[in-house]
């Protein structure tokens, strides 16, 4: 299958595009670049790509794909907030035009990167697929629209699949730090202390990147019928855990790291607990494989090997650093667009 991923030069892209061509797809990119810089390690190999600002996709940058894989998007509660309208822009209306786009060109399976943060607040109760959206943030809200809108578009010519992800975490070659598992083995592997800054009550669900990779190889060739217009909750039961529950196993990880909870922050009304039995059933032999305690010597243990920084940890490896410090040095402008960025056919 010809299939094109958006963000193929982010975090998860990263380890998308090997996963896909290990199951024998041929894979194109497409990314302005934002985050191509961000690495900590060897650089992966990179695929042919389009190197293109979401919001200038047209209908001929996707014909003859087979199906579009959309990762793309300002993935920062932080930076949503405080860029709000560019968060839409980007996340919102340049992902619902990429899907009007692939319609055009004739694209079949259109795999949107959505999220668990949708759910919201919902307390302690397992949520599935058809509980209600209590979006929390910008960044929420703008994957709970795009899902209307391009599910709108459905029709027997153009599938779409909605993949809500749990919060992510793992090594990447372009890492990101300010995901909670990474962030707090990071903090640990710094400063010796895993600094919680909420009252560590929350429930989150976590999933590896690589099982979201895998889950998206999957979701390319699940039989229509079973995903046609569907959304997924990403991830494993085993890994819906508080903040408190992750820093204690980043603590037992990391040696002689110790947990500071100090709810200075107050408390964080996203909390939920996610049910992801449905992706089980209609994905055969789709299961995610890691564990919060894996990720986190996974991730040490790459810290260690590559030599993390305060500096980057900070800076490069966090968005909202990174993109500020673009923007002061004059090489991105106000709405996040590199000053000079040219086209590359794939």
């Amino acid at each position: 299958m010809r299939v094109l991923v958006t963000g193929h030069q982010g975090y998860l892209g990263s380890i998308m595009v090997p996963v896909l061509r290990s199951h024998g797809h041929e894979v194109t990119g497409l990314d302005s670049g934002l985050f191509a810089d961000c690495l900590l390690g060897p650089a992966p190999d990179e695929p042919p790509a389009l190197r293109l600002d979401l919001r200038d996709v047209t209908a001929s940058h996707l014909s003859g794909f087979d199906a579009v894989i959309h990762l793309a998007a300002l993935s920062n509660d932080p930076l949503g907030f405080l860029e709000p309208r560019i968060t839409y822009e980007i996340n919102h209306q340049a992902s619902v035009q990429l899907a009007r786009c692939s319609k055009a060109a004739g694209v079949r399976r259109f795999l949107y990167a959505s999220t668990c943060s949708v759910y919201g607040s919902a307390g302690d109760d397992l949520v599935g697929e058809n509980a209600p959206l209590r979006p929390l943030t910008p960044y929420a809200e703008s994957k709970v629209r795009v899902e209307d809108d391009v599910a709108a578009m459905a029709d027997s010519g153009f599938s779409p699949v909605f993949l809500r992800n749990a919060t992510a975490f793992g090594f990447s070659p372009r890492l990101r730090a300010d995901i909670v598992l990474n962030n707090l083995t990071g903090s640990a592997y710094l400063t010796g202390e895993v600094r919680v800054l909420s009252d560590g009550t929350p429930w989150r669900p976590l999933v590896h990147a690589q099982d979201i990779a895998e889950a998206f190889a999957h979701a390319l060739v699940a039989p229509t019928e079973r995903v046609h217009c569907a959304a997924f909750n990403v991830g494993t039961e085993a890994n819906n855990v508080t903040v408190a529950q992750i820093a204690e196993a980043v603590a037992d990880t990391v040696p002689g790291a110790t947990v500071a909870i100090t709810g200075e922050s107050g408390p964080d009304p996203r909390s939920y607990r996610v049910d992801f039995s449905a992706v089980r059933r209609a994905f055969d032999g789709y299961e995610a494989r890691w564990t919060v305690r894996d990720g986190a010597a996974e991730l040490y243990h790459s810290y260690r090997r590559y030599g993390l920084t305060a500096d980057a940890f900070a800076a490069r490896f966090t968005r909202l650093a990174h993109l500020s410090r673009l923007q002061e040095t004059g090489e991105l402008d106000s709405t996040l667009r590199f000053q000079r960025i040219g086209v590359s056919d794939a």
